[in-house]
């Protein structure tokens, strides 16, 4: 099995607005050190090589990251020991709070690409439901590699 992780965000300020100056400057890079990174296996992209040009669900301040990983340690490894924990320390200055979780990760076949759907069922399934073997989060104490 691999892992999939789709999380979504809520924009402050337009993407092309000086105030995510900061954020969108260093999609690209961060987006080179996942794809670099040990575990990492696939992300999705649009026609600008990120994923910033996906509607999702009619909401256009919302973007996603979805993409898979060999492992929870791998995904872990990437965003709080490389230049994206840095990234995360901003996330307050581009980004809205969600109410609810904006991201869960799921446990998919090896060779399976997730579709958007089958991510945003997963990120509802967590939603309703709370955590399980089916979604959840790095809350979840029993995450099994």
């Amino acid at each position: 099995m691999h892992l999939a992780q789709l999380n979504i965000a809520k924009v402050r300020f337009n993407l092309d607005s000086p105030e995510m100056a900061g954020f969108v400057d260093n999609i690209a890079p961060i987006n080179a050190i996942a794809e670099s990174s040990p575990g990492f296996i696939w992300r999705l992209k649009d026609e600008d090589g990120d994923a910033t040009g996906f509607n999702v669900e009619g909401q256009p301040d919302i973007i996603v990251n979805m993409s898979v990983w060999e492992n929870v340690t791998s995904l872990k490894n990437f965003m709080f020991k490389t230049h994206h924990v840095d990234f995360l320390k901003h996330k307050k200055e581009w980004f809205i709070p969600i109410d609810d979780a904006s991201y869960v990760m799921w446990w998919i076949p090896k060779g399976h690409i997730p579709s958007l759907e089958e991510a945003f069922d997963k990120l509802n399934w967590l939603r309703q439901h709370g955590e399980s073997d089916l979604a959840f989060s790095f809350k979840r104490k029993s995450v099994a590699e």
